[in-house]
């Protein structure tokens, strides 16, 4: 029988990728592979024996040259092991079959920075956003609610109702557009999976720290147009189980955390489509 497979691509400073893997095999998927980005680069690991990637957050290559960019680099014009190929073909090859993608803190910003999002009518691989520095000018370490966006075609946000409550840790999570055509072709087409909300999830806000960064229309993720490309700030795979919350203790929660629904939904997927 075919298995589910994810992979968390690692290295260069992400220390994600424990969360995003035990997250992966909560979710149902039958492996997840950790895989440094050595190991794609040496052609021991190729893309293309596996359903859903992971990139996964931390301090990629140390946030310098801008979070993730030098990492955009790698994927864009780095040989698989010094052939022809290039990381980017497999990658191509890898959207164009119909898997996922779900990129996560700085794996968002390498996303953005790649052009895989928001990817408006299918042009993968043209940059028009970018994730800058936090309003506030400092690094932001706390919980954020997120209202969904039931229209969106994100898959990974089946069984959504209101929204999330999740953590995030991040210096550079303000998303920007390059105009206003982008944003509202964004905001259109119901790519803006999850916005920075109240407790209530009545309605977005730009007020801080509701809103961490000051993102523009307070979008926190954002999906491709197919809904199987999707990168976001906060951090679902740090909140699988209830003893993550920061008030475990003192309330009455469910035994999963808010985050799985959407490696669950990752993994219902791959098991309904792709095998």
């Amino acid at each position: 029988m075919a298995k589910a497979r994810a992979l968390v691509i690692t290295g260069n400073g992400t220390n994600c990728e424990t969360e995003a893997a035990h997250a992966c095999r909560l979710g149902g998927f039958d492996e997840a592979v950790i895989a440094h980005i050595s190991d794609l680069l040496s052609g021991d690991i190729r893309l293309d024996d596996f359903h859903f990637i992971n990139l996964t957050g931390g301090f990629l290559d140390g946030d310098d040259l801008g979070s993730a960019k030098a990492q955009a680099n790698r994927f864009r014009y780095a040989k698989v092991n010094d052939l022809a190929e290039h990381l980017i073909d497999q990658l191509t090859r890898f959207i164009e079959a119909g898997k996922l993608i779900l990129g996560v803190c700085n794996g968002f910003q390498l996303m953005v920075k790649m052009g895989l999002l928001p990817a408006l009518d299918g042009a993968y691989l043209k940059q028009t956003a970018t994730l800058t520095f936090n309003d506030c000018g400092r690094f932001q370490d706390r919980w954020v609610y997120l209202k969904v966006d039931p229209t969106s075609p994100s898959v990974y946000t089946k069984g959504v109702a209101k929204g999330l409550y999740l953590p995030m840790r991040h210096g550079e999570g303000k998303f920007v557009v390059d105009g206003p055509a982008t944003l509202a072709a964004i905001e259109e087409k119901h790519l803006a999976v999850f916005k920075y909300s109240d407790a209530a999830y009545d309605a977005p806000t730009m007020e801080f720290p509701l809103n961490p960064n000051g993102s523009v229309n307070a979008i926190a993720a954002l999906c491709d147009g197919t809904g199987r490309l999707m990168g976001m700030m906060p951090h679902p795979e740090a909140f699988v189980h209830r003893t993550q919350h920061p008030r475990w203790t003192r309330e009455e929660l469910p035994e999963e955390g808010d985050g799985l629904v959407l490696f669950k939904n990752a993994a219902e997927y791959v098991k309904l489509n792709l095998l």
